[in-house]
């Protein structure tokens, strides 16, 4: 049965995180719990559903900062990429520094490919650094739904200049995501989702317009 997906705007900047549920278990994971704890336990109790999994795309302050909340509320473990431990931990690469110093203490560390099937579901980890030095998409190939956290937005990517930041790096993980299918749905950190197929058509990150010598990602 396909899993329903509620998204959430939250946090100062809006950042994009996801209920995934699902129907036959009653069970779902939330990907990228930015702020505002209280509205996503309300968003379970709304469906029905049990938190399984906390999933985290990077680090930075704006993706984690009800993570630990939501952690102790529910008891569940916090996923993470294998490179990223060091950045949830330290408030000055997550760029919180300035503000509450966050840090989040991840509990099972994700390399490339491997497959998790919290909530019994199933997601592929992609290690997509770049825009973070580890960084993940989260793909459910069977459905053909990728959560691509600041990797890739719609017509747009993430950006390199913060710590751990690369353009060269974001390149060739970009040049890994434009291998899925065109069809599959993309949910991004920020903003509307996409496809593949009309990033690889449409994003000039994607199509080799010649932005990245421009800086002017977002």
């Amino acid at each position: 049965m396909k899993p329903v997906i509620r998204q959430y705007a939250l946090g100062a900047l809006a950042t994009n995180g996801y209920l995934v549920s699902n129907p036959e278990t009653k069970e779902a994971v939330f990907i990228d719990p930015a702020a505002n704890c209280d509205r996503i336990i309300r968003g379970l109790e709304d469906m029905g559903c049990r938190l399984a999994a906390i999933l985290l795309t990077h680090g930075h302050f704006d993706h984690i900062g009800a993570a630990e909340e939501l952690k102790r509320r529910t008891k569940v473990p916090i996923y993470a990429g294998e490179y990223e431990k060091e950045m949830l931990e330290n408030a000055d690469l997550n760029c919180s520094g300035w503000m509450e110093r966050l840090t989040v203490r991840g509990d099972i560390w994700l390399p490339d490919q491997r497959i998790i099937r919290p909530a019994g579901m199933e997601f592929r980890v992609l290690f997509t650094p770049g825009h973070t030095a580890g960084g993940v998409c989260y793909y459910m190939e069977e459905y053909g739904i990728l959560f691509s956290g600041d990797t890739l937005f719609a017509g747009s990517v993430g950006r390199t200049d913060l710590p751990g930041g690369s353009p060269a790096v974001l390149r060739e993980s970009l040049k890994k995501l434009t291998r899925l299918p065109d069809s599959v749905l993309v949910y991004p950190g920020h903003g509307a989702s996409t496809t593949i197929g009309d990033e690889r058509q449409q994003n000039p990150y994607l199509s080799g317009r010649g932005f990245w010598e421009q800086d002017e990602m977002s």
